[in-house]
């Protein structure tokens, strides 16, 4: 294993740290406080689920699950269904085959969310990893309204040796993106990533902006795959779900990018938000450069978040490379 990904590991679970004490002692309480598997058990493995920002609805599934696989194993202690509770949050979080079918194909990537969330410089990173990757990259700087979002992005087109179309500030964002989708069209670009400018959720010509951009790509570019990624910032918990769906409604979300995961993030809410929009978590970032932002893997996230080791994992590593 490399180096780059042993930190990314190691940081991920520091990251996890808050919402590991929340839900982790909690959940280690009720496993060895319960004697037997009944309905004050799992009440209390529910209240747990739900203060640790795994919400509502993803807690329900969750457990209903665990009841199902607890009568058809017939189990009767706590202990014994400890490993099935953590196998189902994986199941849960699987990001499935498709999720990266972008990377291969002529694509459209939009990345959108609130100011602060790290928007810009996750284009940035990911203009760096297609590129690496072989792919031929285009940014559209389509942030006209912040002054330094310009050259935030162009700093990071730089690093990752990737062209930028750009509008001057205060340019028409929708225009921006009309140039950036004919200049892919005609340089035979394998992905365009257009940076949007930071909306909160509740400004209405924002948001209606975003469908103007949206309806361009539609059509000036109708046989290209299209990415909406959000950006949520982990520590922010619930909020990032309000501005999730907030945002799905004037965009299709096809996935999202969950940054500062390296701070004292609410982990659970990648469960709750996977769960409530039916979005998966494609991206998570625990840093500031490109090697910090990873694809998700529901294996190693919900290992850091249950302070699980990696033996096994890095056993079947090591007998890959033989």
């Amino acid at each position: 294993m490399s180096e780059g990904k042993k930190g990314f590991f190691a940081r991920l679970k520091e990251g996890l740290a808050k919402t590991r004490n929340h839900i982790v002692r909690g959940i280690d309480a009720v496993f060895s406080g319960f004697s037997a598997i009944d309905d004050d058990f799992y009440e209390e493995l529910e209240e747990i689920l739900i203060m640790g920002d795994i919400g509502v609805n993803a807690t329900t599934e969750i457990v209903g699950r665990l009841k199902r696989q607890v009568k058809e194993q017939h189990l009767k202690t706590p202990q014994e269904c400890k490993q099935l509770l953590i196998d189902g949050i994986k199941e849960q979080m699987r990001v499935g085959e498709t999720a990266y079918d972008f990377e291969e194909q002529q694509s459209v990537i939009m990345v959108i969310g609130v100011n602060g969330v790290g928007k810009t410089t996750s284009v940035g990173k990911l203009a760096g990893k297609l590129k690496d990757n072989g792919r031929k990259v285009l940014i559209a700087a389509a942030d006209t309204f912040r002054a330094a979002a310009g050259e935030q992005l162009a700093e990071w087109a730089r690093r990752a040796d990737v062209p930028v179309v750009g509008g001057s500030e205060g340019a028409d964002p929708a225009s921006v993106v009309f140039d950036a989708v004919n200049a892919a069209r005609a340089r035979g670009v394998d992905v365009l990533l257009i940076d949007t400018a930071g909306r909160l959720h509740n400004k209405r010509n924002l948001m209606e902006e975003l469908r103007k951009m949206n309806r361009i790509v539609d059509k000036e570019f109708p046989n290209a795959h299209r990415e909406n990624l959000i950006v949520l910032d982990g520590t922010t918990g619930q909020n990032a779900l309000v501005q999730a769906r907030e945002f799905g409604q004037v965009a299709e979300l096809t996935g999202i990018i969950l940054t500062k995961m390296d701070g004292t993030a609410k982990g659970g809410i990648a469960v709750a938000i996977q769960s409530e929009l039916k979005v998966p978590v494609k991206y998570i970032g625990v840093g500031e450069t490109i090697e910090d932002l990873q694809k998700f893997d529901s294996d190693e996230f919900v290992n850091a978040l249950f302070d699980i080791k990696r033996e096994e994992s890095s056993g079947e590593e090591e007998q890959g490379a033989q």
